[in-house]
C-alpha cells in the first residue's frame, strides 16, 4: 500500500473485517506519532476499526522534526487560506486513497484532528459531497468563516471539544465555530474542560471515544 502522506496505521488484529475507519490529523509542528496515541485507548473498544494518522504533507519550519499541514510563519489571512486549501486538496487526495484500500465509504469514516488538525477536519469534513460518520475536532478553530460559508456542502455531525484556559487556541473560538455551525446547519455539540489547556486530556479522549462509538 502506497499512500501520498506517510502515516502510522493502527489495523484491527488479524482477521477482523475493517468495517469502519478514524483518520487522525496532528497539529502545527506535530506528526503521525504524536497523534496516534489517541488509538491506545480507543483501539480496543474499536475493534473492526482502522485508526490513520499521516503527517503532513510539510515539514514545519518551526519544528523540523515535525510536519504542519499549512504555514503559519507569515500573519497574513489571505495566504493561510490559500495555504489550507491546498492542504484540504490533500488531504482528500489522501482520503480518496484510503477509501480505495479499505474498501470504505465516507459515512465508514470519522475525521479527527487536534489545533490545526483540528481546523483541517472541519474544512475537509464539510466541503465534500458526502458526509462522513462525524467530525472530532480538539483545541481548533474554523479558520476563515466567510469562506467556509460559501463552500460548505454537508452537516457532518460534529463534537468539539476544548480547554477552557487555553493559551495558544483561546476557548472563543470554540463558541464561534459551534455558532457557525449551527448557523449552517450542522449538528454539533461541545465540551470546554475546565483547567485545561492546550491538550487532550483523558476527560477529552473519552468523550470523542464514546460519541464516535454512537456513530458507527
Amino acid at each position: 500500500m502506497t499512500l501520498s502522506l506517510n502515516s502510522i496505521i493502527i489495523k484491527p488484529e488479524n482477521g477482523i473485517e475493517i468495517k469502519n475507519a478514524i483518520i487522525l490529523l496532528h497539529g502545527y509542528g506535530g506528526d503521525g506519532k504524536d497523534i496516534s496515541m489517541l488509538s491506545l485507548n480507543w483501539k480496543r473498544h474499536m475493534p473492526n476499526t482502522v485508526i490513520i494518522c499521516p503527517n503532513g504533507h510539510e515539514t514545519c519550519p518551526i519544528n523540523p522534526s515535525g510536519y504542519q499541514w499549512y504555514d503559519l510563519t507569515k500573519e497574513d489571512p489571505d495566504y493561510i487560506l490559500k495555504q489550507s486549501i491546498n492542504a484540504e486538496n490533500k488531504i482528500k487526495e489522501f482520503i480518496e486513497e484510503i477509501k480505495k484500500e479499505f474498501n470504505l465509504k465516507n459515512n465508514q469514516i470519522c475525521l479527527s484532528g487536534f489545533s490545526q488538525g483540528c481546523m483541517m477536519s472541519l474544512n475537509v469534513g464539510l466541503t465534500t459531497e458526502e458526509e462522513f460518520a462525524c467530525i472530532v475536532g480538539f483545541s481548533g478553530k474554523i479558520i476563515d468563516q466567510e469562506n467556509l460559508k460559501i463552500r460548505i456542502k454537508n452537516s457532518t455531525n460534529t463534537l468539539l471539544i476544548h480547554g477552557e484556559v487555553d493559551q495558544v487556541v483561546p476557548s472563543i473560538h470554540l463558541l464561534e465555530a459551534k455558532d457557525f455551525l449551527i448557523r449552517n446547519n450542522v449538528e454539533v455539540q461541545t465540551l470546554l474542560i475546565k483547567n485545561c489547556d492546550h491538550h487532550i486530556p483523558v476527560e477529552a479522549s473519552s468523550t470523542a471515544l464514546n460519541y464516535i462509538l454512537k456513530k458507527f
